[in-house]
């Protein structure tokens, strides 16, 4: 049985990381922490990713075209142009960071 691809996690805010990963763990799934955008793997499945960081939207697009992988950004609801500029990218979804964190344990096993 092939083993399961890891979701990443493309953030450096620890707590975030932090409630994350316990998320992760509780339903047994892999995750993988990245802290930088430029050093994101071309494997997963799924792409977790902070808005915020530097060169993030890039980064999650340019993975997404080349594993054909799932890219969800989370973002301030107030940051208008980021979330708009993401959409724009091609990120499957762009939520909010309180949607996206009370709505965590769904985006992690869907």
């Amino acid at each position: 049985m092939p083993e399961t691809p890891p979701i990443l996690l493309l953030c450096r805010d620890l707590m975030f990381v932090s409630k994350v990963t316990a998320s992760a763990r509780a339903q047994s799934l892999p995750l993988r922490v990245i802290r930088e955008s430029s050093k994101l793997p071309a494997e997963g499945a799924k792409l977790l990713v902070d808005l915020n960081l530097e060169g993030a939207i890039e980064a999650a697009s340019t993975w997404k075209a080349s594993t054909g992988g799932r890219a969800i950004g989370f973002v301030s609801h107030v940051d208008t142009v980021t979330i708009e500029n993401a959409r724009t990218a091609g990120l499957d979804e762009v939520l909010p960071r309180g949607r996206f964190s009370a709505t965590l344990d769904q985006i992690l096993a869907g």
